[in-house]
């Protein structure tokens, strides 16, 4: 979390973040690590829990408060029934993951100005981030994850993802350990068949088969090639002419050396 956070610029002194907090296992370690690291003396802002308690039925609305509570940790608890909202608007069979996240983060947004937060911190870990890029790449037909600092369309919150670099069985062995009071998602964890699923079960296949795709894919993400994509907004094939279209291959390989002194020694070949 520390080389993400430094990573991504996500600190600055004296701001007050708004660590959300849903009941499961990666938000309680995303809060329990964000206060560690406050207490060392290593993250120097003002954390505030939240939890928006969304009418799931059956929903313990007594476990976080009394967790938060237990700990000494400032917080803030609201009641907004969006449950009722997804499924009534929802047809049956269609995901309700996109409609339920669009309400809670609009909650989340208004909650964090409230309370005077420049922040919003969520806790996305590295296998949603590889799980929302291969969604995009085999529904949504375009390049993109979740990248772990984005600003709000408004321009007046930054949201927050300190545990992008973090492997999720990692923080299931840790919160395991703490043994956090673990809530289950009864809304979109009740749905099956979910195009989320199915890539979760085709990265768990890959990962069986092959250990470490996971991670040999996540670091694809922070180390693009624009010359070596599609897109004429990254990249100017346009300028791209006789003697300059070598050098636009080497400057696609990064930090290759060889592959650089060898597209020089053919580029002299030709030119013979």
């Amino acid at each position: 979390m520390r080389q993400t956070l430094a990573d991504y610029a996500m600190v600055r002194p004296g701001a007050k973040w708004l660590v959300c907090l849903s009941g499961g296992k990666d938000s309680y370690a995303l809060l329990a690590v964000l206060t560690d690291l406050k207490w060392c003396g290593l993250l120097p802002v003002d954390l505030i829990a939240c939890n928006l308690d969304q009418a799931q039925p059956g929903f313990p609305t007594h476990i976080l408060p009394e967790f938060l509570e237990r700990h000494s940790i400032p917080h803030v608890i609201e009641r907004r029934d969006t449950y009722s909202i997804v499924t009534d608007k929802m047809a049956p069979g269609q995901t309700y993951c996109s409609l339920c996240s669009r309400l809670r983060r609009g909650h989340l947004y208004r909650i964090a100005r409230e309370q005077g937060c420049e922040a919003v911190v969520l806790g996305h870990h590295r296998e949603d981030i590889v799980e929302i890029f291969l969604l995009n790449l085999f529904y949504g037909g375009r390049l993109a994850a979740m990248p772990p600092k984005l600003l709000n369309e408004d321009g007046d919150l930054t949201v927050l993802r300190p545990l992008a670099g973090s492997a999720e069985a990692d923080l299931a062995r840790f919160s395991s350990a703490l043994q956090f009071p673990i809530i289950p998602c009864d809304l979109c964890g009740s749905q099956d068949g979910l195009q989320r699923q199915k890539i979760k079960d085709m990265l768990a296949k890959w990962e069986r088969e092959q250990p470490g795709r996971t991670q040999v894919m996540f670091r694809v993400l922070p180390d693009t090639r624009p010359s070596h994509l599609l897109d004429t907004g990254l990249y100017d094939f346009a300028s791209l002419a006789s003697g300059t279209a070598l050098n636009g291959l080497a400057d696609g390989q990064g930090n290759d050396g060889e592959c650089a002194a060898g597209l020089a020694m053919a580029a002299k070949l030709l030119e013979g």
